[in-house]
């Protein structure tokens, strides 16, 4: 997370993120990371280059059945959870606004069956609207300004198929106040919006991380048929 990186990296982060809301593209900051990279995982604040463990504990605790059922990772980054996924038996479809992200995974997974593409929260294919038995978001609606978070809640929640699962995994905060940022953590009030659109809390996983003081939620939502 930020805090783990150092001042310099979490600097260029939110100069980065700020150029991108003074020019009203609040996404356009994240090639930008990813190229300044130079493919050095280190300066790209997220890149764990290993599955998110609380989605490899959600997979455990579950007797899921994949064969057969599509998943899509949001903002893929750099594939992990995407392959762990396909590696678990499940169709991945994964996206990233970044393409240099995006051709970072075909780099890094050079056989991999995960469909890896450019895509971006404003503006879907609308062939994936109610396509995906599973869809898991790790940490990108905390990457987008509070401005448009409820757009973004929206276009995630029509991705899911019916009878399917969204996965939520964020940072945490305890009110409605408008919080420094990037992140952005997310209130009880904006993880509600995904009822408006038809998918009902199933669970909700409390976990810290960075040194045990930053509250973070894994929420399951599940659509109804």
């Amino acid at each position: 997370m930020f805090e783990q990186q150092p001042q310099t990296l979490r600097e260029k982060v939110q100069k980065l993120a700020n150029q991108s809301l003074e020019q009203s593209d609040p996404s356009a900051w994240f090639d930008i990371l990813y190229a300044e990279a130079q493919g050095d995982a280190g300066q790209v604040p997220w890149a764990k280059l290993s599955p998110h463990p609380v989605l490899e504990s959600w997979l455990n605790d579950r007797a899921i059945t994949p064969e057969g059922r599509s998943a899509l990772v949001t903002g893929c980054g750099l594939g992990d959870d995407a392959e762990t996924l396909a590696a678990r038996g499940f169709e991945v479809t994964a996206f990233d606004i970044s393409p240099t992200a995006i051709a970072w995974c075909r780099q890094r997974f050079p056989d991999s069956p995960v469909n890896y593409c450019v895509g971006d929260f404003f503006n879907l294919d609308p062939a994936w609207r109610g396509q995906f038995d599973l869809v898991e978001d790790c940490r990108n609606i905390q990457a987008l300004p509070l401005n448009v978070r409820s757009q973004v809640i929206e276009a995630i929640a029509a991705l899911v198929a019916p009878g399917g699962t969204l996965l939520i995994i964020t940072r945490d905060r305890d009110n409605d106040s408008e919080p420094e940022g990037p992140p952005w953590p997310l209130s009880d009030a904006e993880l509600a919006e995904f009822s408006q659109w038809g998918l009902a809390e199933i669970q909700r996983h409390e976990f810290f991380d960075g040194d045990n003081t930053i509250k973070q939620l894994r929420v399951e939502y599940r659509r109804s048929h």
